[in-house]
């Protein structure tokens, strides 16, 4: 789908106001006479997110005025003025000069995203306002984000019948050759031969069109070393414990991570951050068959841990173990992953923020610090040692799904801390679906965490 881009500067373009209701009076003070009594006729109270197009004398139109609502509104949403490019009619427009910097910088970040249109087997209408990009922003820098975010969206939002392990093998192919990366791929019973023993079990029932892979993308050959680890199950079933129909029906997306992993490697690489970048992706479909991993199994795993399987649906965390235990072998000097890992995390903090786990109280602090100022929401999660005998069957080394039910994201998270060993490692259990649509956020498939890690990157890696 084409990346969402800005226009062209002109001349004519119609001026945008973004107005809070505490400087609506002066704002209209500022309007030419007709355009005054127009938006007082119109009751326009500066709401959050309502849109008023402004007449000239003539009738034709000058420009338009965007709510932002009052403080409470802007606390409870995101983007806010972002979401007239889907409301204003046909035209190029421009954000008054006056606009705040840090907010343009959001406005029009907002503006491509909310641009988006996922039209691969139907059209959606393309966004008719289109926006220059504001003077002072740094255009090239939201232009990759905004396409990393498109990746995103789009990888989650094709369905399984065209995201299976090749697929998104493809697209990290045309990702790597776009930007001159090196990729290898290891697949099906080379998986063993490789010494990657859990994506192999969990792939293992999918057809050989689908088999299992791990996928490993490197660019960069100077600065701080980046590890990026993203679960890749392009379908879940649940494997034999088969999930019911209510809960399958999304599963197109719990390839999330690797979706965002591969939309955060693309913003990297755009931007030409000075780091080593790697990409670790082991894509399956955790499919039913003769062949299927079964409850009670213990497996082996290529960091020499055995894992009894007590539920073969949390088999993301199995997948992400082997893929963990090799990016560790390297020492990078940091390791993140992404899933769509627990519904645990879901009931605990909802589908809009993204929790994460890390050690490093530094490294906390600079993503929650960055998650504010990119709008990205975030929220720490405890590593909490007292919980580690839950994923400790007696048995195995470890249990892939400790009963009971409690703590469920925090003991995913212990389990994949074992695998990423000594390593500085952050892990994000994301959603990566947006329920309901929201400014700059369509419902669908959705980044979540990404543009926090892009902007806490100075901090995290010590770059210039």
């Amino acid at each position: 789908m084409p990346t969402p881009d800005f226009a062209a500067p002109r001349a004519d373009a119609l001026t945008l106001r973004l107005v809070a209701p505490n400087d609506l009076d002066a704002v209209l003070s500022d309007l030419p006479d007709a355009a005054r009594a127009w938006a007082r006729a119109q009751g326009f109270s500066a709401a959050a997110g309502a849109v008023l197009t402004l007449p000239d004398a003539q009738g034709g139109l000058t420009g338009a005025l965007i709510g932002l609502g009052d403080d409470m509104a802007r606390a409870r949403g995101r983007f806010i003025a972002a979401g007239a490019a889907s409301k204003l009619p046909e035209g190029t427009y421009a954000l008054d000069p006056a606009t705040d910097p840090d907010l343009a910088r959001e406005t029009a970040l907002g503006w491509l995203m909310e641009s988006y249109r996922f039209d691969r087997y139907a059209s959606q209408g393309a966004a008719r306002a289109a926006l220059v990009a504001p003077d002072g922003v740094d255009a090239d820098r939201l232009r990759a984000i905004a396409a990393g975010e498109a990746l995103t969206r789009d990888l989650i939002n094709t369905p399984a019948s065209d995201m299976g392990p090749a697929d998104l093998e493809a697209a990290a192919a045309e990702l790597a050759a776009q930007f001159g990366a090196r990729m290898a791929v290891t697949a099906g019973e080379h998986l063993l031969e490789g010494n990657l023993p859990l994506i192999h079990a969990v792939g293992r029932a999918a057809t050989a069109a689908r088999a299992p892979r791990l996928i490993d993308m490197r660019w960069g050959d100077a600065g701080p070393t980046l590890t990026l680890v993203g679960k890749g199950v392009c379908f879940d079933t649940g494997g034999l414990n088969l999930k019911p129909g209510s809960s399958m029906g999304l599963m197109k997306k719990d390839m999330g991570g690797a979706a965002t992993v591969l939309g955060l490697a693309q913003m990297i690489m755009a931007l030409g951050l000075k780091l080593r970048l790697r990409v670790l992706i082991p894509a399956v479909e955790n499919a039913v068959s003769a062949d299927a991993f079964r409850p009670g199994d213990i497996l082996a795993s290529r960091k020499g841990l055995s894992v009894e399987v007590n539920n073969t649906d949390a088999e993301g965390r199995l997948v992400l173990a082997d893929a963990l235990a090799m990016g560790a072998e390297e020492s990078p000097d940091l390791m993140i992953s992404m899933a769509t890992l627990t519904g645990a995390a879901r009931v605990a903090v909802g589908p809009d923020l993204a929790p994460f786990y890390t050690d490093a109280d530094d490294d906390a602090a600079a993503i929650s610090r960055a998650a504010a100022r990119v709008a990205d929401p975030v929220w720490r999660m405890p590593f909490h040692a007292p919980y580690e005998p839950m994923i400790e069957p007696g048995i195995a080394d470890l249990d892939n799904a400790p009963s009971g039910g409690m703590a469920g994201s925090i003991t995913a998270a212990l389990f994949l801390r074992r695998f990423a060993g000594e390593t500085r490692y952050a892990h994000f259990d994301i959603y990566g679906w947006n329920p309901k649509p929201a400014p700059a956020r369509p419902k669908g498939g959705v980044g979540m965490g990404a543009r926090a890690l892009l902007d806490a990157m100075p901090n995290l890696l010590g770059l210039e």
